[in-house]
């Protein structure tokens, strides 16, 4: 099967007052606040379909806008690009997520899913009331995505008697068009391993070492297989692309130097970070000492991005083809014109290179 090449969607710009400094910032930790900008989302959604993108993510935190509405917004503006809308479980019943699923899916044309997320900060999660730790936030998903499923796919009443949840005579006016890929899931502890085996149709890979990745992929293939199911396999990758390997090496030192130098200084959005919360709560960072944990992650990112000439980038991605990844997110600044061919272009060597997809309706 063809690699699929997914992107992704925002409610708002990155901030900055130049697109350099957007360039820049794209590097830095989401700050928690964040807007709803309809003509932005337009854009980008007909950007990631009109350069040949097959997909896209829309992603989720306690403040920032509705993913399941910004996923909905961006479905209306174009008519190919299949949207992945991040839902946290816990945030809302399984019967009522399960029915805007369904929704999206039927006014898209069947080019919606679901990307399911346990939460990894306990402090983001209890912004939504929700109390839970996170091993009990794993017991609770089991339940979820079991009721989840069933109710998607019901055409009889159902009751339910768990821990978590309680429903009764309960059914779905509507289905999802089938024979999609309605739910992903990421997770790299054995429970996370386990429900993905079990209710997922993608599994989320975490960014590993090649050799680790392919041993991964194994693990959680074979989970699957003992439940009779197969799961294709999503990576993240971060991309820094110029017209030559020499000028994105460039380009690395010169975002990494913006990026340090407009996130200095005391306090800021950035050291509020979702993204740093579980290094605040497992101890692994001093909450008093933000700007350098803001450092450190700017630091840490532009290093683990694939830098290159599309061709350089390109290849590299398909050696993680190579060790079984069915979808690659692109995750790279797209403010100027020239950004955007550059995108184009790793796309269109992704094609050439690993093959052309075929219309069918699966993530």
């Amino acid at each position: 099967m063809p690699l699929e090449i997914r992107g992704g969607v925002r409610a708002a710009p990155v901030p900055g007052h130049t697109a350099q400094e957007r360039q820049a910032l794209r590097w830095a930790p989401d700050g928690r606040d964040r807007t709803a900008d309809p003509a932005y989302v337009t854009r980008t959604a007909r950007e990631n379909e009109e350069d040949g993108l097959d997909s896209a993510l829309v992603v989720q935190s306690s403040s920032w806008p509705d993913p399941w509405l910004v996923a909905s917004w961006a479905l209306a503006a174009t008519t190919r690009l299949r949207i992945a809308v991040a839902h946290r479980v816990g945030t809302t019943a399984p019967t009522v997520a399960a029915r805007s699923l369904a929704t999206l899916d039927r006014l898209s044309g069947g080019r919606a899913a679901a990307h399911v997320i346990i939460g990894s900060s306990d402090h983001d999660t209890a912004r939504d009331g929700d109390l839970l730790d996170k091993q009990e936030r794993y017991r609770r998903a089991d339940e979820y995505l079991d009721l989840f499923t069933r109710y998607l796919a019901a055409d009889q009443d159902i009751d339910h008697k768990g821990e978590f949840y309680t429903v009764s005579a309960a059914r779905p006016g509507l289905h999802p068009r089938p024979g999609g890929e309605l739910l992903s899931f990421g997770g790299s502890s054995p429970q996370g391993l386990d429900l993905a085996a079990r209710y997922a149709e993608v599994y989320a890979v975490s960014p590993l070492p090649l050799p680790d990745t392919r041993r991964r992929i194994a693990q959680v293939r074979t989970a699957a297989a003992a439940h009779g199911r197969t799961l294709r396999i999503w990576r993240h990758v971060t991309v820094v692309l110029a017209d030559t390997d020499e000028a994105a090496r460039d380009r690395v030192r010169r975002l990494r130097r913006d990026a340090l130098r407009l996130t200095s200084g005391s306090g800021g959005p950035w050291t509020e970070a979702v993204q740093l919360d579980r290094d605040r709560e497992r101890g692994r960072s001093d909450p008093s000492r933000g700007d350098e944990q803001v450092a450190a992650y700017i630091r840490r990112s532009l290093t683990a991005a694939y830098a290159g000439s599309p061709a350089t980038v390109a290849a590299r991605i398909g050696l993680l083809r190579s060790a079984g990844v069915d979808i690659v997110q692109l995750d790279l600044p797209v403010e100027t014109d020239q950004d955007r061919e550059l995108r184009r272009s790793l796309v269109r060597h992704l094609r050439t290179g690993l093959g052309t997809p075929a219309d069918r309706r699966v993530w």
